[in-house]
Protein backbone atom coordinates (compact mmCIF):
# COMPACT_ATOMS: atom_id res chain seq x y z
CA UNK A 1 0.00 0.00 0.00
CA UNK A 2 1.01 3.85 -0.88
CA UNK A 3 0.85 6.01 2.49
CA UNK A 4 0.27 9.44 1.93
CA UNK A 5 -1.33 9.99 5.74
CA UNK A 6 -2.06 7.17 8.60
CA UNK A 7 -3.02 7.50 11.92
CA UNK A 8 -0.70 5.26 14.19
CA UNK A 9 -2.55 4.13 17.58
CA UNK A 10 -0.05 3.60 20.58
CA UNK A 11 -0.77 2.16 23.95
CA UNK A 12 0.25 3.98 26.86
CA UNK A 13 1.52 0.13 28.41
CA UNK A 14 4.37 0.11 25.57
CA UNK A 15 6.11 3.69 26.48
CA UNK A 16 6.25 1.82 29.45
CA UNK A 17 8.53 -1.27 28.34
CA UNK A 18 9.30 -4.01 30.71
CA UNK A 19 9.06 -1.86 33.88
CA UNK A 20 4.80 -1.49 33.40
CA UNK A 21 4.65 1.97 34.34
CA UNK A 22 5.47 5.60 33.47
CA UNK A 23 8.10 5.71 31.04
CA UNK A 24 11.29 3.66 29.29
CA UNK A 25 13.82 6.16 27.71
CA UNK A 26 14.85 3.61 25.74
CA UNK A 27 11.61 2.86 24.25
CA UNK A 28 10.66 6.24 23.61
CA UNK A 29 13.70 7.06 22.03
CA UNK A 30 13.53 4.31 19.35
CA UNK A 31 9.76 4.94 18.55
CA UNK A 32 10.88 8.49 18.40
CA UNK A 33 13.61 7.73 15.81
CA UNK A 34 11.76 5.47 13.79
CA UNK A 35 8.60 7.62 13.27
CA UNK A 36 11.20 10.66 12.50
CA UNK A 37 12.75 8.21 10.01
CA UNK A 38 9.49 8.14 8.53
CA UNK A 39 8.35 11.77 8.66
CA UNK A 40 11.88 11.84 6.20
CA UNK A 41 9.60 9.68 3.54
CA UNK A 42 7.30 12.70 3.35
CA UNK A 43 4.17 10.47 4.92
CA UNK A 44 1.86 12.31 7.27
CA UNK A 45 1.51 11.14 10.66
CA UNK A 46 -1.05 11.67 13.19
CA UNK A 47 -0.57 9.84 16.69
CA UNK A 48 -2.88 8.84 19.32
CA UNK A 49 -2.05 7.34 22.78
CA UNK A 50 -3.14 5.96 24.83
CA UNK A 51 -2.71 6.52 28.97
CA UNK A 52 -2.07 2.81 30.18
CA UNK A 53 0.72 3.47 31.98
CA UNK A 54 -0.26 5.71 33.96
CA UNK A 55 -3.98 5.69 34.47
CA UNK A 56 -6.69 3.54 32.70
CA UNK A 57 -10.46 5.06 33.30
CA UNK A 58 -11.59 1.26 33.98
CA UNK A 59 -9.30 1.27 37.35
CA UNK A 60 -11.72 4.16 38.95
CA UNK A 61 -14.77 1.61 38.80
CA UNK A 62 -12.53 -0.88 40.29
CA UNK A 63 -11.55 1.50 43.43
CA UNK A 64 -14.90 2.98 43.63
CA UNK A 65 -14.84 6.13 41.60
CA UNK A 66 -17.28 7.05 39.51
CA UNK A 67 -16.59 6.03 35.31
CA UNK A 68 -16.65 9.08 34.07
CA UNK A 69 -14.21 10.74 36.72
CA UNK A 70 -11.98 7.91 36.15
CA UNK A 71 -12.17 8.17 32.29
CA UNK A 72 -11.49 12.11 32.86
CA UNK A 73 -8.33 11.11 34.65
CA UNK A 74 -7.44 8.43 32.07
CA UNK A 75 -7.62 11.21 28.81
CA UNK A 76 -5.49 13.17 31.45
CA UNK A 77 -3.23 10.24 31.77
CA UNK A 78 -3.03 10.75 27.88
CA UNK A 79 -2.08 14.31 27.89
CA UNK A 80 1.09 13.31 29.90
CA UNK A 81 2.14 11.00 27.40
CA UNK A 82 1.17 13.35 24.42
CA UNK A 83 4.13 15.80 26.52
CA UNK A 84 6.27 13.49 27.01
CA UNK A 85 6.56 11.88 23.32
CA UNK A 86 6.65 15.50 22.20
CA UNK A 87 9.82 15.94 24.19
CA UNK A 88 11.44 12.66 22.03
CA UNK A 89 10.74 13.96 19.05
CA UNK A 90 12.37 16.87 19.89
CA UNK A 91 15.30 15.21 20.66
CA UNK A 92 15.89 13.40 17.11
CA UNK A 93 15.22 17.01 15.87
CA UNK A 94 11.38 16.38 14.64
CA UNK A 95 8.82 18.71 14.44
CA UNK A 96 5.64 17.37 16.98
CA UNK A 97 2.97 19.35 17.89
CA UNK A 98 0.35 18.27 21.06
CA UNK A 99 -3.53 18.28 20.35
CA UNK A 100 -5.86 18.01 22.89
CA UNK A 101 -9.80 17.18 23.04
CA UNK A 102 -10.31 18.90 25.80
CA UNK A 103 -8.94 22.32 26.55
CA UNK A 104 -5.62 22.17 28.64
CA UNK A 105 -4.72 25.85 28.45
CA UNK A 106 -0.91 26.64 27.42
CA UNK A 107 -0.34 22.41 27.59
CA UNK A 108 -1.59 21.72 24.07
CA UNK A 109 -3.28 22.66 21.12
CA UNK A 110 -7.05 22.57 21.06
CA UNK A 111 -8.17 19.71 18.85
CA UNK A 112 -9.37 20.97 15.27
CA UNK A 113 -9.53 18.84 11.60
CA UNK A 114 -8.39 22.27 10.45
CA UNK A 115 -5.35 22.69 13.06
CA UNK A 116 -3.99 18.77 12.39
CA UNK A 117 -4.37 19.71 8.91
CA UNK A 118 -2.50 22.56 9.06
CA UNK A 119 0.59 20.67 11.12
CA UNK A 120 0.38 18.14 8.76
CA UNK A 121 0.97 20.33 5.87
CA UNK A 122 3.98 21.34 7.53
CA UNK A 123 5.52 18.50 8.21
CA UNK A 124 4.68 17.94 11.63
CA UNK A 125 3.83 15.29 13.42
CA UNK A 126 0.49 15.25 15.37
CA UNK A 127 0.04 13.78 18.67
CA UNK A 128 -3.50 13.67 19.22
CA UNK A 129 -4.21 13.18 23.30
CA UNK A 130 -7.38 13.50 25.46
CA UNK A 131 -9.36 10.52 23.73
CA UNK A 132 -12.46 11.54 21.77
CA UNK A 133 -12.55 14.12 25.48
CA UNK A 134 -15.84 12.53 26.10
CA UNK A 135 -15.96 9.33 28.83
CA UNK A 136 -17.25 5.73 27.63
CA UNK A 137 -15.20 5.96 24.68
CA UNK A 138 -11.61 4.41 24.51
CA UNK A 139 -8.49 5.82 22.85
CA UNK A 140 -8.94 2.96 20.03
CA UNK A 141 -12.44 4.51 19.38
CA UNK A 142 -10.35 8.04 19.33
CA UNK A 143 -8.05 6.56 16.62
CA UNK A 144 -10.57 5.38 14.52
CA UNK A 145 -12.55 8.79 15.17
CA UNK A 146 -9.36 10.77 13.82
CA UNK A 147 -8.55 8.72 11.08
CA UNK A 148 -12.02 9.07 9.66
CA UNK A 149 -11.89 13.00 10.03
CA UNK A 150 -8.23 13.34 8.78
CA UNK A 151 -9.16 10.77 5.50
CA UNK A 152 -6.12 8.70 6.70
CA UNK A 153 -5.69 5.81 4.39
CA UNK A 154 -4.98 3.21 7.09
CA UNK A 155 -5.23 3.19 10.93
CA UNK A 156 -2.03 1.08 11.96
CA UNK A 157 -1.93 -0.04 15.78
CA UNK A 158 1.45 -0.72 16.67
CA UNK A 159 1.50 -3.37 19.69
CA UNK A 160 4.07 -6.42 21.28
CA UNK A 161 2.58 -8.93 18.73
CA UNK A 162 3.05 -8.86 15.15
CA UNK A 163 -0.23 -9.64 13.93
CA UNK A 164 -3.54 -10.60 14.59
CA UNK A 165 -4.19 -13.91 15.75
CA UNK A 166 -6.62 -16.59 16.24
CA UNK A 167 -5.94 -16.72 19.69
CA UNK A 168 -3.51 -14.47 22.00
CA UNK A 169 0.24 -15.81 20.39
CA UNK A 170 1.67 -15.10 23.86
CA UNK A 171 -0.19 -17.88 25.77
CA UNK A 172 -0.73 -20.25 22.99
CA UNK A 173 2.23 -20.95 20.85
CA UNK A 174 0.36 -22.70 18.43
CA UNK A 175 -1.73 -19.61 17.85
CA UNK A 176 -2.35 -18.78 14.19
CA UNK A 177 -1.38 -15.68 12.23
CA UNK A 178 -3.57 -14.02 9.93
CA UNK A 179 -1.67 -11.91 6.87
CA UNK A 180 -4.99 -10.62 5.56
CA UNK A 181 -8.74 -10.89 6.39
CA UNK A 182 -11.73 -9.04 6.16
CA UNK A 183 -13.79 -6.86 8.79
CA UNK A 184 -16.32 -9.21 8.17
CA UNK A 185 -14.22 -12.42 9.09
CA UNK A 186 -12.52 -10.80 11.78
CA UNK A 187 -15.81 -9.97 13.21
CA UNK A 188 -17.54 -13.67 12.80
CA UNK A 189 -14.31 -15.30 14.41
CA UNK A 190 -14.61 -12.34 17.54
CA UNK A 191 -11.37 -11.21 16.79
CA UNK A 192 -10.06 -8.60 19.79
CA UNK A 193 -8.06 -5.90 17.02
CA UNK A 194 -10.09 -3.22 18.18
CA UNK A 195 -13.42 -2.20 20.32
CA UNK A 196 -16.18 -2.26 18.35
CA UNK A 197 -16.69 0.91 17.95
CA UNK A 198 -13.63 1.78 17.01
CA UNK A 199 -13.99 -1.42 14.14
CA UNK A 200 -17.28 -0.48 12.87
CA UNK A 201 -16.13 3.40 12.33
CA UNK A 202 -12.80 1.78 10.33
CA UNK A 203 -15.20 -0.24 8.20
CA UNK A 204 -17.93 2.14 7.63
CA UNK A 205 -15.13 4.81 6.74
CA UNK A 206 -13.50 2.04 4.55
CA UNK A 207 -9.99 2.64 6.64
CA UNK A 208 -7.95 -0.20 7.35
CA UNK A 209 -6.30 -1.41 10.30
CA UNK A 210 -2.93 -2.71 10.14
CA UNK A 211 -1.24 -4.60 13.50
CA UNK A 212 2.13 -4.54 13.54
CA UNK A 213 4.74 -4.95 15.84
CA UNK A 214 5.87 -1.62 16.74
CA UNK A 215 9.14 -2.58 18.88
CA UNK A 216 10.24 -4.21 15.94
CA UNK A 217 12.90 -2.39 14.89
CA UNK A 218 12.55 -1.08 11.44
CA UNK A 219 9.02 -2.70 11.43
CA UNK A 220 7.42 0.67 10.93
CA UNK A 221 9.52 2.23 8.32
CA UNK A 222 9.45 -1.11 6.63
CA UNK A 223 5.78 -0.99 6.63
CA UNK A 224 5.53 2.59 5.23
CA UNK A 225 7.71 1.46 2.57
CA UNK A 226 5.16 -1.02 1.11
CA UNK A 227 6.64 -4.29 2.47
CA UNK A 228 3.98 -6.76 4.02
CA UNK A 229 4.09 -6.17 7.84
CA UNK A 230 2.17 -7.33 10.36
CA UNK A 231 -1.99 -8.22 9.67
CA UNK A 232 -4.63 -6.30 7.56
CA UNK A 233 -7.98 -6.05 8.04
CA UNK A 234 -10.15 -4.33 5.22
CA UNK A 235 -13.23 -3.96 3.20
Amino acid sequence: MNFKRILLKLSGEALAGTQGFGFDPQVMSEYAKSIADAVETKTQIAIVIGGGNIYRGAQGEQTGKWRVKGDQMGMLATVINGLALAEAFEKEHCAAQVFSAFPTGPVATPYSVEAVEEALQQSKVAILTAGTGNPFFTTDSAAALRASELHCDALLKGTRVDGVYDCDPEKNPDAQKFDSLTFEQAYERRLRIMDLTAFTLCRENNIPIIVFNMNRIGAFGRLLRGESIGSIVKN
